[in-house]
Order: C-alpha cells, then structure tokens, then sequence
C-alpha cells in the first residue's frame, strides 16, 4: 500500500491517524474488486480530540466578521467549480451513481457554498419599536459553538455541505463524520475548505463508523448542535442522545414519497418524472418516488408504458457514458432490497418487471439490481408502507383526487409528493392537503433547490429544515436586545 492510499482524520488544521491505529477499506459498489483506499477507523478518542481543536477554534472564529468568513466560503466553491471533474469521479467510484448525476452532487455543493458565502452579508436580525419611550429594540443571531454534523452515503458531498456551510458561517465550529461507505467526497469537501484558508480547528473530520465514532460525536457534552442524515431508526437513537443535554439536534430522516397521476395528466411528462424519481440515483434518495398513485382511467396505459421505459434503462458502472442507473452501495443494501421484493411477492403484489439481482460478467463484480415495478398494490402493503432504498417502485390504482390524497398520506413518512395535473384546482387543493415538507406539481418528488428549505414532516425529521435562510435557525440561537436611553427605569408591561 502507498501513501496515497491511506487517507487520514482532519484535526486541529493536522491530517493525522486514528489513535487505535485501525483503517477500513473504501470499495468501488460497481467494482469490488476496486480498493480506493483505506480510511482511518475513529474512535471516542479521535472524535474527543476533534471536538476539542473545534471547541479551542470556536472563540476566535465566532468574533471573525461575517463577511470574513464568507470570504473563505467563496473562495471554496471557487475551487470546487474548478474542480468539478475529478471531485465528481472520485465520488462515482466510492458511492456508485452515474457520472452525470455526481456532477450534480458537487453542482449542489458548490451552489450552497456560494449561497451560503452570500449570508455572510445578510445574517440579518430584526429592529422593532418599544412599548416604552426612548428604548431601542433589535434582535441579533448569535452562533452556538461546535456542531456534531453525520452524513450519510447517497449525496456524500452535497448533504456535507448543506450542514457545514450554514453552521460556520454563523459562526460555530464543525466535528463532521461521513458515511462510512464514502468518506472520500467529504474529505475531498474538507481539503477544498483549507486550501481555501479556512483557520485549523474550525472543520475537522473524523472517518469511521456509527457506534464508534458517530455516536461518541451525539453524546459528547461540548457538542451543543448536533445535525443527522440518515435512517429513522438511528436518528431516534440521536435524538435520545441529545436529549439528556437539551441538545439542537436536527433529524432529517426517511421518505416513502408518492406521484400522483390524475386521468387528465400529460403522460409522456408524468412517465419523464416517473423514471427519473424511481430510478434515479438507483432509487436510493430519502425523495425517491417509490410510490406511484395512479387514476383509474390512466392506470393500464401508464403502468405498460412504465413498464417498457424501465425496461430500457441501462445498468451499470456509473462511470461509464450511457449508464442510467449505478449498483447500491453495498451488499447489505442489495440484501435489504432482495427481501423488501420478496415480501412483495408473498403480499401478491404482481411484478411487471425487474425483481432479480442483475448477474453476467457486467455485474458479477458488484451490487446490481433490476429496476423493479410492482403493479395491482394496496395502500396497507408493507413496500407501500416502508422506505426500501432501491430500485423499487409500487403502483397503486386509485377512484379520485381525494382517494389519491389519502394513499398518499396514509404513511409515517412525510418527506416529498408530487401531483401530475393539467387541473389547477387540483393542484392547488393537493398543495394544501399532501402532508409532507416538499411538493411538485408535474415534476417528480426529486430536484430540490438549495435556496429554500429542506425537509418533511411526521417520521421524515423533528420538524427542523435545512438549506436556505431556515438552515440559519438551527445553527444560531436568537439574542434580543434592549437599550433604554430614558436615563431611569421603566418597566415593561407596568409603565405603558
């Protein structure tokens, strides 16, 4: 092994080892055969040094003018525009997704870079009259101080920095640990951050695993905010975590979103949407559309054109041109999707296509799955019911608008959905009645912008977003000031 084979934890402004001295391979999905490199196995120790260069950092950081730090951010999503190409292929190696869409990944990132360099200048507050003479009233936003930030694998540059950039343009400090499956995007975020000249201490990384090293980060009493990407069941133990210490704890967690097809809908764009919310990103986005919610009269005509589109698809290594649809990202997620098919089956729901682990010389070497349709499904279907984070997608026939609405809602996820109308009457009353934190009208459940909020409502998170201005609200605390220039007391409430 060479040294530019071991990648190492960013602390204190040093790459260094982990103190137990253990590494964990990072393996091509489409190519297991391919070792990109090995990456430090973390502990509590490494995670408690990493939160202390970040609380050492934090004084200094948090007195640095804004418009300061959003130099440094503008000078990193400079370098990530530059360096789009190579930042993009590293990322198709590690996670697996077709070279066009981790394009995509490092655009995201690059775009909440800039947007996020842009507050630096408008982390605005609020100035009020009193009730009482001669006293000023303002509000201000005042940082909180190191975040614990844990991202998962399917946007590995992306989701880091819709947390890091907001959090350090407010002012605090960062501990973030990536997704084991793909450390390599994150790290490659946070070299581009301190070639960018970020001061040491106010990033740092930590590579490893959950109860290890992501675990030690929720618990530490010195992180104050802590932000989760991932799956409900370990964001309920984040949630316990930080609730001992009235912890900012931020859970955006999974989705089991719906497209609806009414009888008056554009076909050829509703299956445009179709294809792309299944199937993109092999189904493995928290806003995938793995339901599709069909009217009655367009129900035998979409489902067959459905069908022959996803027959099309071409599967493969992602960083091959043409290649539509990459592997899952590991075999534990191949393994999830088998049974998630099979317990299809014996629920009766009828599969028009796919259904079956892709074999041959193409995908022997890595995690390949079929695109999969399953048609005639009920609402109470457990894959209509729960997140499979694949390639799989249900249709469910459905009598009305207000019949559809009710499929769609009748999951505890409420992440994105998406109606394809021609109707604005139905549009509109499916904006109001839908309950999730996204919605389309004729686009699918995927393509959210980094300018407004993201996030769902029910058993997708706690209610917190990210992105945008609302991002700003989780990683600030609200200060209200109060400058009585009358020259003797008054009281509120009392001398009005």
């Amino acid at each position: 092994m060479t040294d530019e084979q071991i990648f190492k934890n960013y602390i204190g402004g040093q790459w260094q080892e982990s103190a137990g001295h253990e590494t964990f391979d990072n393996i091509n999905p489409a190519d297991t055969t391919d070792r990109i490199g090995a990456f430090q196995k973390s502990n509590a120790e490494d995670v408690a040094a990493a939160i202390a260069a970040a609380r050492a950092a934090f004084p200094a950081w948090k007195r640095t003018p804004p418009p300061k730090r959003a130099e440094i951010l503008f000078r990193a999503g400079q370098l990530l525009a530059e360096r789009k190409d190579d930042l993009a292929r590293d990322m198709t190696r590690e996670m697996g997704k077709p070279i066009e869409e981790t394009h995509g990944d490092v655009q995201e990132a690059i775009d909440m870079t800039f947007y996020m360099a842009g507050e630096g200048r408008r982390l605005f507050g609020q100035t009020t009259t009193s009730e009482l003479p001669s006293k000023f009233c303002m509000s201000v936003r005042n940082p909180i101080g190191v975040c614990g930030l844990i991202t998962p694998w399917n946007f590995p540059m992306a989701i880091p920095a819709w947390k890091i950039m907001p959090a350090v343009i407010c002012g605090n400090t960062v501990v973030i640990k990536p997704a084991e499956d793909t450390p390599l995007s994150a790290l490659n975020l946070v070299k581009t951050l301190e070639e960018a000249g970020l001061p040491p201490g106010v990033v740092n990384y930590v590579s490893g695993f959950g109860p290890e090293a992501g675990a030690p980060l929720a618990k530490h009493p010195d992180v104050p905010v802590v932000s989760f990407t991932g799956s409900p069941e370990v964001g309920r133990q984040v949630a316990q975590a930080g609730a001992d210490l009235f912890k900012h704890v931020c859970l955006e967690m999974g989705g089991k979103n719906a497209i609806i097809v009414m009888g008056d809908a554009n076909l050829d764009l509703a299956l445009d949407g179709a294809i792309w919310g299944g199937f993109g990103t092999t189904g493995q986005r928290c806003t995938a559309t793995s339901r599709i919610i069909l009217h009655k009269d367009v129900y035998t005509e979409f489902s067959q054109r459905f069908v022959e589109r996803a027959g099309k698809l071409k599967v493969g290594n992602g960083a091959d041109p043409g290649v539509q649809v990459g592997p899952l990202i590991s075999r534990a997620q191949l393994s999830k999707v088998e049974r998630y098919v099979e317990i299809g089956v014996r629920e009766d729901a009828r599969i028009l296509c796919g259904g079956s682990r892709l074999t041959g010389e193409e995908y022997d070497r890595g995690w390949f799955y079929a695109p999969t349709i399953f048609a005639d499904c009920e609402p109470g279907m457990r894959i209509c019911r729960e997140e499979i984070f694949g390639p799989v997608v249900v249709l469910i026939p459905c009598n009305n608008l207000d019949h559809a609405i009710e499929i769609a809602n009748g999951v505890a996820y409420g992440l994105s959905s998406s109606i394809y109308t021609r109707n604005i009457n139905n549009a509109f009353k499916a904006m109001r009645e839908m309950e999730t934190g996204i919605f389309y009208v004729n686009a699918p459940t995927i393509g959210a912008e980094t300018h407004l909020p993201f996030g769902g409502a029910k058993q997708t998170g706690n209610g917190h977003r990210e992105a945008a201005t609302a991002a700003l609200d989780f990683y600030t605390e609200w200060k209200s000031v109060y400058i009585d220039y009358s020259d003797k007391l008054q009281r509120a409430q009392i001398d009005t």
